[in-house]
């Protein structure tokens, strides 16, 4: 199983690289993590809608470059889906099993995920209607993908 991770941005805090590091050592047990970060497009701070959407139309033609072909792509998206993370586990387990070997996270930039993006995603992913700093996101996905393989391993984690 290959899994890569396509995200907006360079991880700037070591706390969070600290735990990147951790998940990506964690999962080399269970699969090829990729990630793959693209730039962020620089944003005032008070950006009309137009100029947000020419934003996310840049940063997804590149994001749109990285995503391998056959992949099964998973975006990270605001009106995604809400799952449990057994539930999760199910979905990548049914994922895996219809055939597909790789998987493609994608997190968008501080803006979101361009409508071209979206529309190629075979599925949109929530983890909350909180709004999280895109970053740490990437953080918590691989804690999730983790736990996952867990789970469909009928290995022990905590709940």
């Amino acid at each position: 199983m290959k899994i890569s991770i396509v995200c907006v941005g360079k991880i700037k805090e070591k706390y969070i690289s600290l735990g990147i590091d951790e998940f990506k050592k964690r999962l080399s047990k269970y699969c090829k993590l990729e990630i793959i970060e693209v730039d962020d497009e620089k944003a005032p701070e008070n950006l009309s809608d137009k100029e947000a959407e020419l934003i996310k139309n840049k940063e997804g033609e590149v994001i749109l470059s990285k995503i391998k072909q056959n992949s099964y792509v998973i975006a990270l998206a605001l009106d995604g889906k809400k799952i449990s993370s057994p539930k999760f586990a199910s979905e990548i387990n049914k994922i895996t099993v219809s055939g597909k070997s790789h998987i493609c996270f994608v997190i968008g930039g501080s803006l979101g995920l361009s409508k071209e993006v979206l529309n190629i995603s075979n599925y949109k992913l929530s983890f909350s209607d909180m709004t999280f700093p895109h970053q740490l996101m990437r953080l918590i996905l691989l804690e999730q993908v983790y736990r996952c393989f867990r789970i469909n391993n009928n290995e022990p984690y905590h709940k």
